[in-house]
């Protein structure tokens, strides 16, 4: 049970001290989520500029595969990351495991920023940078679902929707981030000294910026109760799992993990080709400048970054299903038109619109769904079922998109990848529309207060529990 707000009957704070409370929680915690996410993505960012120095094929299309392969080793980590930070947070505490994580983001950004190439010490270059983005990989794991869940545990009961989708405000603001550097560099550096060394400098920005981080989640506010991590510490009772284990996680609520992969596997597909990999796709398949393709990808997610409490507010109002559903119908229905007519624009301009018009589908699936998935488990084991549910759709579907997508680029069939994504999307769509209930009441309502007026605590039938969420 979270300690985050009072039982009903007790001295309450007023509605307004929440939501003070709540606001320095959360900008502290989506302080950390925008610095893991940056470091991550900016290694995608700034992959054309240094991969000559780790990788030894003089074709660009081959290297930029290699890369992105690369890149896709960071999300084998995935799963590991999310199963011992799930566990350390549902046992130690959520402040306890977000400030370990970025801890981890930190030094890695360090390292590559310093890490000698393949001119100076051979293939070590490589095998030292996999090792790096495997350390990272391993800590973003374990960001998304504690992060997900303390900011869903957070938040004020009225506005969850409202305040969860500052998650993904920050993931994409971390991707932002790094094309604002981008671009920043490119125009004051230039081709030349950035592919030198200038690859360098935005590395060295997110580790210094992940120390600061650091600082401010000392003063993080725990939303785990001393019961549940007193209960962690307790030797285990014959014939009871204790809270964050696995055993708890594959015996009592493994229908809703099952829920949580299906609602994630759509969704990572289609937010990894419209925010990740589209960058690279507009550079090789529209023809359209790299300075210009990098000013689409970063007005582009800046509205898209702003989109987020937008619909959150929406969920708030209308409940989390439909804003699911807007996602999956139109996902399916739209993706292969726009991602056909993109690769063969060359107007700026509208690139933006097509890339925008993906995000404006994407943004009902990124704004919602850490809440619709906290929303599924108890604070026993929220952190742990988030997380390892993400993870392992992520790791075998959102990671691999940079790969697939170069991968089919480079061999000329480009729309199998449209294809692939529709149909990712329609996969979750299902999910979406069998396995989740619109307005019913879950486990954050049970724990910290109704999110919808009217609804009483007792309006659920018991297996609501385990297979429906407030989605």
């Amino acid at each position: 049970m979270s300690t985050q707000h009072a039982a009903p009957h007790s001295a309450a704070p007023s509605e307004a001290a929440q939501t003070r409370r709540a606001v320095s929680n959360i900008l502290k915690g989506s302080a950390g989520n925008l610095v893991e996410w940056y470091d991550l993505y900016v290694y995608t960012v700034f992959a054309a500029y240094f991969q000559a120095h780790f990788f030894n094929s003089k074709d660009e299309l081959q290297a930029g595969l290699e890369a992105m392969a690369v890149f896709s080793t960071s999300f084998l980590m995935r799963p590991i990351g999310s199963w011992f930070f799930g566990r350390y947070a549902d046992r130690n505490g959520r402040k306890a495991a977000l400030t370990l994580s970025v801890t981890l983001m930190s030094a890695g950004s360090f390292a590559i920023a310093i890490l000698p190439t393949k001119d100076v010490i051979g293939i070590w270059a490589l095998v030292l940078l996999i090792l790096i983005r495997v350390l990272q990989g391993f800590s973003v794991g374990g960001e998304y679902g504690t992060s997900a869940t303390y900011m869903s545990e957070a938040a004020t009961s009225k506005r969850r929707g409202f305040f969860s989708s500052f998650q993904y405000v920050t993931l994409v603001g971390g991707q932002m981030l790094a094309l604002l550097v981008l671009v920043i560099l490119q125009n004051y550096l230039g081709d030349g000294l950035l592919k030198e060394w200038g690859w360098r400098i935005p590395f060295a920005i997110g580790g210094v910026a992940a120390l600061v981080v650091l600082w401010l989640r000392r003063s993080m506010e725990e939303t785990v109760s001393a019961e549940q991590v007193q209960a962690a510490k307790a030797p285990a009772t014959a014939g009871q799992a204790q809270p964050g284990t696995l055993r708890l996680l594959f015996t009592e609520h493994w229908k809703p993990l099952l829920i949580c992969i299906g609602v994630t596997l759509g969704g990572t597909v289609a937010f990894y080709t419209y925010t990740n990999f589209i960058l690279k796709f507009m550079n090789d398949t529209s023809g359209i400048a790299k300075t210009d393709t990098s000013v689409i990808n970063f007005w582009a997610l800046f509205i898209f970054m702003l989109l987020q409490p937008v619909y959150g507010i929406i969920s708030d109002k209308v409940g989390r299903k439909p804003l699911l559903l807007w996602f999956g119908i139109t996902g399916v229905l739209f993706t292969w038109p726009l991602l056909s007519t993109l690769a063969g624009t060359k107007d700026p301009f509208t690139a933006f619109l097509l890339m925008m018009g993906g995000l404006l589908i994407v943004g009902g699936y990124t704004s919602i769904n850490a809440l619709v998935k906290a929303e599924l488990f108890p604070a026993s084991i929220r952190a742990l079922g988030v997380g390892l549910g993400y993870a392992i759709a992520n790791s075998l579907f959102g990671g691999t998109v940079p790969l697939i997508g170069a991968a089919l680029q480079k061999s000329d069939q480009v729309d199998i990848f449209f294809t692939y994504v529709s149909v990712a999307i329609g996969v979750s769509l299902l999910v979406y529309i069998f396995a989740l209930k619109n307005k019913k009441t879950t486990h954050l309502d049970r724990e910290q207060g109704h999110a919808w007026s009217g609804t009483a605590a007792g309006a659920v039938r018991k297996d609501d529990d385990e297979d429906f969420v407030n989605a």
